[in-house]
């Protein structure tokens, strides 16, 4: 395989790139000069990305036979975005040459207690020349948006001659149980169909919410730390989840959403010409209706959305959302195993929900 190499490009000059291209008075010519940086500076990233990867994937293994470790290079718009929260204050000191994420990998384990094993045996008393530079616990630690995880950041170094160009890089480890793996996978896809950012606290609060009771719920399942300022009575944590999950309709919205994108996906193949799918679902009706949109009729699907909006507007019996075939396409090689992650949450969820409370 043939590796990007570096174009040379200072850091100085990469963060000038990641400031361009989140500015609203660069030119067009700046923007595509800054791109081309971008570009190269993901790319580049791939090699030592793959290095991880590969000894990720070894180690997980033989500690478990049903470990699943896969990467990713951060999309732009992801990029972006996180590039521009340093101008509201989020993370003022962010720049694209310190971004620790941009190359990843991550394992899900079939359990807390096998990934903590990887994290113990292969990362604290592993053997690996790369420098750890930062290490988050997040199953000991929970984030407060209910996130459980374990994080790990290297510079990737080689003494090896054509390699010794990477050096300096950094790359991103992830360790996470089968059950986190299933409350992020959630998270995404209520994201995806709701235009929302739970997964960077910017959604509505009453989704934000239930994922962090569930999170706790489900840290009692593998006998882990609670998420803080969540109850720490398993009776009112159970009837507090059971309350929203009633307010917000979960189980029957996110139902409906799975059984859409298998439509979608089959509807696509049969005529690939579609490029928007307006999704209408009746939660108490639990009927599903979905129009689709060929090339040349955007504007028609962007108009029935809006009028189907005005329709349906306070009713919350009731989800309309208009999907492109790409976002579909990018939320099945997110998560390839979409379908089975999202049945699978939703079962764990009725568990919780089964509970005497």
């Amino acid at each position: 395989m043939v590796w990007t190499k570096p174009k040379g490009f200072s850091k100085s000059k990469i963060d000038w790139a990641g400031n361009v291209l989140i500015s609203e008075t660069s030119s067009t010519e700046e923007k595509e000069n800054a791109l081309e940086i971008l570009d190269n500076w993901r790319a580049i990233h791939r090699y030592p990305m793959h290095i991880f990867k590969k000894r990720l994937k070894g180690v997980s293994k033989k500690i478990d036979k049903e470990a699943l470790a896969v990467q990713r290079l951060k999309r732009l718009p992801s990029i972006l975005k996180k590039l521009q929260r340093k101008y509201y204050g989020n993370n003022p000191t962010m720049n694209l040459s310190q971004m620790q994420d941009i190359a990843g990998c991550r394992v899900v384990m079939s359990n807390v207690e096998l990934a903590k094993r990887l994290y113990k045996e292969s990362y604290i008393k592993g053997d690996l020349k790369h420098k750890k530079v930062n290490e988050k616990d997040y199953i000991t630690y929970p984030k407060e948006d209910g996130y459980r995880s374990i994080h790990l950041i290297y510079r990737y170094k080689s003494d090896k001659e054509g390699k010794k160009d990477y050096n300096g890089l950094l790359v991103e480890v992830q360790i996470r149980s089968k059950l986190q793996h299933l409350w992020a996978t959630a998270i995404e896809t209520v994201d995806f169909f709701t235009r929302q950012a739970i997964k960077s606290n910017e959604g509505q609060r009453e989704w934000i919410y239930f994922f962090r009771l569930v999170s706790s719920a489900f840290a009692i399942m593998e006998n882990t730390s609670l998420v803080p300022n969540t109850p720490t009575d398993e009776k009112e944590l159970y009837s507090q989840i059971k309350k929203k999950e009633e307010e917000l309709q979960v189980i029957r919205v996110m139902s409906g959403w799975a059984q859409a994108v298998q439509v979608f996906e089959k509807a696509s193949k049969e005529r690939p010409n579609l490029r928007f799918f307006l999704l209408e679902l009746d939660i108490a009706g639990e009927k599903l209706n979905i129009t689709g949109y060929p090339k040349g009729q955007e504007e028609k699907g962007i108009s029935d959305y809006a009028k189907a909006e005005k329709r349906n507007q306070g009713k919350k019996e009731y989800d309309v959302v208009l999907v492109g075939v790409d976002a579909t396409n990018d939320l099945r090689k997110a998560y390839p195993n979409y379908f089975a992650d999202t049945n699978e949450f939703l079962e764990n969820l009725k568990k919780i929900l089964n509970k005497k409370t």
